[in-house]
């Protein structure tokens, strides 16, 4: 066996990424820059893809019109009620297909038949049931939001540790206990993930829900610039919705600290 002299170095470390906010912060503004230079250079078309520059002067012209504050609450308003009905309900049914034998096999037969469905294609039958209102609006976020929400409910109570179930039982805890103090906790990881996925899903809906039946929110905006090919201010709504999605990422990543910094 050969000798060893010196320490030995460790390998073990694994696979641990680790996020890098100046990284991200600096690919972002370093692809800003080149697409300003490109347009002050003429190689990108104004008409086409206006300049950074552009951009900024229509965000500020909306912002102090109070213009992009009218539009933008609509949509923060639609948002936040449909992504939420669809998850609270998404979480409920999750758990009852999870737990209980009566519900597994018909929920996941409802689910997977309804779940590939385009949520989009069905805003107008929603319009006919709900009306041009805020309901038909709500309702298609909600739908879009809730089968991936069972679907991430299901996957993270089956990824909890049969073992630690069983011991609660031995020592006599109440289902209610064992779901509440074992199964959401192990789950929760699982749920965490499902947030980022059906928050993205959820702005998608909103922006095609308003564009089809609505005079405010920033998909009516959006839609209403391009009828009219103002490209400045149709690139404006849609940095808006990029920065709704970088905020809405961001407060499921501190809850993710928040709520799972036992791991």
């Amino acid at each position: 066996m050969p000798r060893i002299d010196g320490p030995v170095t460790f390998r073990g470390g694994g696979f641990a990424p680790r996020n890098h906010a100046l990284a991200g912060a600096a690919t972002l503004i370093g692809l800003v820059l080149l697409w300003q230079l490109g347009a002050s250079l003429g190689v990108i078309h104004s008409l086409f893809l206006p300049a950074p520059v552009t951009i900024a002067a229509a965000l500020y012209d909306l912002t102090i019109s109070g213009e992009l504050w009218r539009h933008l609450s609509a949509s923060l308003a639609r948002l936040a009620i449909g992504w939420a009905v669809g998850t609270v309900c998404g979480i409920a049914v999750g758990l009852a297909v999870g737990l209980w034998s009566v519900a597994r096999s018909p929920g996941m037969a409802v689910v997977s038949a309804l779940f590939p469905i385009p949520k989009i294609a069905l805003v107008p039958l929603f319009i006919i049931w709900f009306g041009i209102g805020e309901g038909s609006k709500i309702v298609t976020l909600a739908f879009g939001v809730f089968f991936p929400t069972v679907i991430a409910t299901v996957g993270g109570v089956d990824n909890v540790p049969r073992g630690l179930i069983r011991m609660a039982q031995s020592f006599g805890l109440s289902h209610a206990a064992i779901v509440r103090k074992i199964v959401l906790p192990g789950a929760l990881p699982a749920l965490l993930s499902g947030f980022r996925v059906t928050a993205s899903i959820a702005i998608i809906l909103l922006v095609a829900a308003e564009m089809i039946g609505a005079d405010r929110g920033i998909g009516a905006f959006v839609l209403a610039a391009g009828n009219l090919y103002d490209t400045g201010n149709l690139l404006a709504g849609i940095v808006v919705l990029s920065a709704l999605g970088l905020v809405v990422a961001w407060l499921i990543g501190r809850l993710e600290r928040l709520l799972l910094g036992w791991r």
